[in-house]
């Protein structure tokens, strides 16, 4: 079944070393897609050459059909196919309100500017609480909050996220997990890479276990697996 996302032997990496083998998945056919794996193994990478950070050395990455290979970052998120990133990587010299309105940089973005600010402010109240404090006196879950925020002011069709919930003391961790789960049922499909498998498993039915670069396993929806069953997959029993 074909998805808003379709990567097709897939081969990056950085310098001369390759990162990804010949990877190839599908996301959206089945809602929301969950990677899970090793740290160190690709998954980051992956989502790097998805948004036009890493050039892709072959295979294809096709969006909504049209081929975004080694698109520029800029065009892709026109499109819009929006990266969250993994360390909160804001300006710490804006305020939160700044942040916002530079997610809404593109015409796509600016034409639903007012309906995605309401949209980032009803998920996160905080943000409205705080607007024009500057990031760098936010904490660490403040700040992961000005970045999804800021990614959905870019009206995203799609919204990848990298480990949205790393280093996040545990009643800040569930706070943004019940975001993210919000997100999602406003209707906008899902990349998630995050450690919790129970999160994981609570957000998508559709998963995929990244390993040494490749895809080592997929569950798909209608598959019976739990938490053991995840973590026998994950150290490889």
């Amino acid at each position: 079944m074909s998805g808003l996302l379709e990567i097709t032997n897939l081969t990056a990496g950085y310098g001369r070393i390759d990162v990804l083998h010949d990877l190839t998945m599908t996301i959206g056919a089945h809602g929301n897609v969950g990677l899970f794996g090793p740290n160190g193994h690709g998954k980051t990478t992956l989502l790097r050459a998805i948004s036009g950070l890493v050039k892709a050395r072959s295979g294809s990455i096709r969006f909504g059909g049209a081929d975004i290979a080694n698109q520029t970052p800029r065009s892709i998120v026109g499109l819009g196919l929006v990266h969250s990133s993994q360390g909160n990587r804001l300006f710490p010299d804006l305020t939160i309100g700044e942040c916002l309105a530079l997610g809404a940089y593109t015409p796509r973005a600016r034409a639903q500017e007012e309906a995605n600010r309401e949209r980032a402010l009803k998920i996160f109240p905080k943000l409205g609480e705080r607007w024009n404090q500057k990031v760098r006196t936010l904490s660490g879950g403040e700040r992961q909050m000005v970045s999804i925020g800021t990614a959905l002011m870019s009206n995203p069709a799609m919204l990848i996220l990298d480990e949205p919930t790393l280093g996040l003391a545990p009643k800040v961790k569930e706070e943004l997990c019940r975001a993210v789960l919000d997100i999602s049922a406003g209707g906008i499909p899902l990349v998630v890479v995050e450690q919790d498998v129970e999160f994981l498993l609570e957000l998508s039915q559709h998963l995929y276990l990244v390993n040494h670069g490749q895809v080592a396993a997929e569950i798909k929806p209608g598959q019976t697996m739990g938490h053991a069953d995840i973590m026998a997959l994950y150290f490889g029993q």
